[in-house]
This record gives C-alpha cells, structure tokens and sequence, in this order.
C-alpha cells in the first residue's frame, strides 16, 4: 500500500505515529507475516527507531530503500527490497530492523554514515544483526530488547543544541524562553560543554526544564567526568541528566514516548537513559 509519498526530510513523529497505527492494524491480519516499510534514507534510522518502540506486533518489520536512484544502471532498490522479503521469508525474527545492501541494523543502533554510498547505514560498535546472502539470513548478534511505549495524544517539545568551539548561550536561552519540556545538548568529548554554555543551561534548569546531556561523537558512552565548570560531572550536579549511549536524536525519539509515558518523572528517566 502507498501509505505516503514526501521526501524523507519531511517526516516528523505524527507521520510516523500514523505509519505505526497503520501498520499494526494491517498485521492484525493473520495471513501476513511481516511488513516491508520503503522510506527515504535521510531519516530512516530515526523513523525505524519510532516504531520499534512504538509497534505492538511482533512480527518482522523491515526498512529498506535505495541510495542510488531507478534511472542508475546500479541501483540498489531492487536487490534491497528483494532482500527484504528473503528476511521476512527466514526463520529469523529480529523485529523491526534496517536493511540494505545486504546487512541488517538495529533501529537502537543504526546510523546513516554516508551521504552517497550505498554501504551508508552502520550500528558502529554494536554491530550488526545479521546478513543476507543467496535467499538465506546469516544470524550475527542478537537484537537489543524491545522496549514498548503507548503513543502520546500529543508529543512534548524537545530541542536539540549542539556545542561548538566558540559557541555562545544565546540560543539556549532563546529555546528555555519558547517553553520546551526538555531541551538535549549534544557536548563535546565525554558529555562537555564551555562555561559560557553552561550559562545557558543554567538558565534553562532554573525555568525547570529538563537538561539532557549526550555527544558529538558517534561512539562510546557519555559520562560525567570532568568537574571543571561545564564539565559533565559539574553538570550532573547541577540537574542534568546524561543519555549515556544514545545520542541526540534518538534520544529526543524515546524521550517524545518516555517523557508523557513516565510524566516527566526524573528518576525513571534517569534509568531509562542510563540503561538504554
């Protein structure tokens, strides 16, 4: 079914919240046994992230796409798609996953690391799940466990913030004054941010909004060491919180469940985020 039809950039969570409804009511259908979802490649691993915690079936949801477009003597739709349906096929159910160029990715994990390239999506050191290969799904870590949340009536605001060298606390300030209920900063190294920063979110804690730090760097987890001003450890003390292994937005993915879910109860969210 053509559920829609717009560049992937221009998805949002009420889009994929309508996509995950829909699709958990065409499953309820016996007779079909998964689900493969075509989506553009710009926000694939964030959209296949939505539902994978937002989905009620269990059976096999794959993403997958192309990187090279129909007019392209290579292009990888068709294989991509074809291998989609060899996983569904299998015996191996990792749930929802994504799929191209003959690897498979956990939502949890998976990152678009390539503008162009159709090696582009990478779980980094997590790895990936699987592999196909010749009508046959070659099992290679198992899939993280699920974690399930109810859809909102309607999603919180949450805001990114990434830090720079020489960046200033204006636009934090900018964002505390519109409202949001949480505001995530991407930190440098470990979970950092300069003084001047800090300043901002200073100003964003004392108006009660909720401080998420995580990082610019795409591995390792994020930990508040460093106790200088601006330093995780600093911040911690302060009243952020820290997204220790997802970073920003799939952090701001599970806090748009997370946040109505536990009514911005800090401590559950605290463990959540420590623990996902």
């Amino acid at each position: 079914m053509n559920f829609s039809n717009i560049d992937s950039s221009q998805m949002n969570e009420y889009i994929w919240a309508d996509l995950s409804k829909k699709v958990d009511e065409i499953l309820q259908d016996e007779k079909i046994i998964g689900a493969v979802i075509i989506h553009g490649t710009d926000t694939m691993s964030e959209g296949s992230f939505f539902l994978d915690l937002s989905l009620k079936t269990n059976k096999p949801i794959i993403f997958t796409g192309a990187m090279k477009n129909s007019s392209d003597p290579f292009s990888d739709g068709p294989s991509n798609i074809c291998n989609a349906i060899i996983q569904i096929l299998s015996k191996v159910n990792f749930g929802v996953t994504v799929s191209l160029n003959q690897y498979i990715n956990s939502p949890r994990f998976v990152y678009k690391t390539d503008t162009t390239n159709p090696q582009t999506f990478k779980s980094y050191e997590h790895g990936y799940l699987g592999y196909v290969f010749e009508k046959n799904v070659y099992k290679l870590n198992e899939a993280p466990k699920k974690l399930h949340f109810p859809i909102p009536d309607k999603f919180p605001k949450i805001y990114i913030f990434q830090d720079y060298p020489g960046s200033k606390d204006e636009i934090i300030k900018f964002m505390a004054d519109n409202k949001p209920d949480a505001i995530i900063i991407e930190g440098l190294g470990s979970g950092n941010v300069s003084s001047d920063i800090f300043k901002g979110i200073k100003y964003a804690l004392d108006k009660k909004i909720l401080i998420v730090i995580t990082s610019t760097v795409p591995e390792g987890g994020v930990f508040p060491v460093y106790g200088d001003i601006g330093g995780g450890k600093y911040m911690l003390e302060k009243g952020a919180i820290f997204s220790r292994f997802l970073r920003a937005d799939k952090t701001r993915i599970l806090l748009l469940f997370a946040l109505p879910y536990y009514k911005n109860n800090k401590e559950e969210l605290i463990k959540l985020l420590n623990n996902f």
